[in-house]
Parts: structure tokens; C-alpha cells; sequence
């Protein structure tokens, strides 16, 4: 089973993961697609609730006949949630599987900051996704969009309209937990 994994905050999650996650499905030598919300930041920003943004990923991944899941491996782990410890724990439990790792080209300019990145590599190998702003010789296909959460949390926080930038059942799910206000 070949298996890309598309780990992010996910806070909320937004049309440019579905745009993303449509690519890499349409283009990639994979099985399935897998959203991998981090259960907690990586650089300790803060978060919604982890099971809060696990709900809006099975929301996103609604929106695709079939092909994505939403895994809660990183609520399986203790730790500092590191993507080279979620690495190695999918291969310990999956060896038959076969994961690649999808990533921004703009994760690239952070690479640096990423415990064990040649380990990550090795464990997963990159499937380099353009980003509008940032070229990168890795990247592959058309650029995505530049839309962030981090955009989409300070729309909905002076409650500006933030609906061409979610799904519509991620944006009723945000409404009806009263999330990011």
C-alpha cells in the first residue's frame, strides 16, 4: 500500500489542503492520502482541540468519493510529536506500507528547524508541493494558492467572511463550536 501523508496543524483545515490534497491524489503513485493532524505544534503555537480539528479533517476528506483518510497517529504517540517519531512509529506498526510525505515548498525553507529531516527523508520521501511565493527546485506541478490558517482564524475572528476559504461543512463545524473567536 503506498501511502502519502499530509501532516499539518490543520487549524482549520482550508481550501488550499483540499486543493493540495486533490494534486497529490491526482498525480501521485499512491494508494491513499492520509491527514495527519499534529497533536500539538511543532514550535508550541496553540491550537483548537485536537479532536475538534480531527472532526473538520473528516469533514475535508468528505469532500472525495474515496482515496483520504484522516489518521490520529500522533494522538497515539507521547512525546514532542516530532515528524521523525510519527515516522518511525507508522513504519514499526506498517512495515508493508509504503508512505511518502507530502510537504510545502515553503517547509523547505524550514527544513533546518525539523528534528532528523535527512531521517525523514529517508523514512518518507518527499512529495514537494508548489506554493505561490516560494519556488523551490523540489516543488512539483502548479504553485498552490497562499491561503493560511492562520488568515482564515483572523477572518473569523473580527468576523469577516472566511467562506471562500473553507469547505462549507468545515465553516458550519467552526460556527456551531463557536471555534476561533
Amino acid at each position: 500500500m503506498k501511502i502519502a501523508l499530509f501532516g499539518g496543524s490543520f487549524n482549520p483545515p482550508h481550501v488550499g489542503h483540499l486543493l493540495v490534497a486533490s494534486y497529490v491524489l491526482a498525480t501521485a503513485d499512491i494508494d491513499e492520502l492520509w491527514l495527519m493532524p499534529a497533536r500539538r505544534h511543532a514550535f508550541g503555537k496553540a491550537l483548537a482541540p485536537f479532536e475538534d480539528r480531527v472532526a473538520m479533517c473528516h469533514l475535508l476528506a468528505a469532500q472525495f468519493a474515496s482515496g483520504v483518510r484522516v489518521s490520529k497517529v500522533e494522538a497515539e504517540l507521547a512525546g514532542s510529536g516530532r515528524t521523525v517519531d510519527t515516522l518511525e512509529h507508522l513504519k514499526s506498526t506498517m512495515p508493508s506500507h509504503d508512505f511518502r510525505l507530502v510537504v510545502g515548498a515553503d517547509i523547505l525553507e524550514e527544513s533546518e528547524l525539523w528534528s532528523e529531516f535527512d531521517r525523514v527523508r529517508e523514512l518518507a520521501p518527499l512529495l514537494v508541493v508548489a506554493r505561490s511565493g516560494h519556488p523551490h527546485p523540489e516543488a512539483q506541478g502548479p504553485a498552490m494558492p497562499e491561503v493560511s490558517s492562520t488568515l482564515v482564524r483572523e477572518l473569523i475572528r473580527r468576523g469577516e467572511g472566511a467562506q471562500r476559504l473553507l469547505p462549507r461543512t468545515v465553516l458550519a463545524y467552526i460556527k456551531e463550536r463557536g471555534l476561533y473567536r
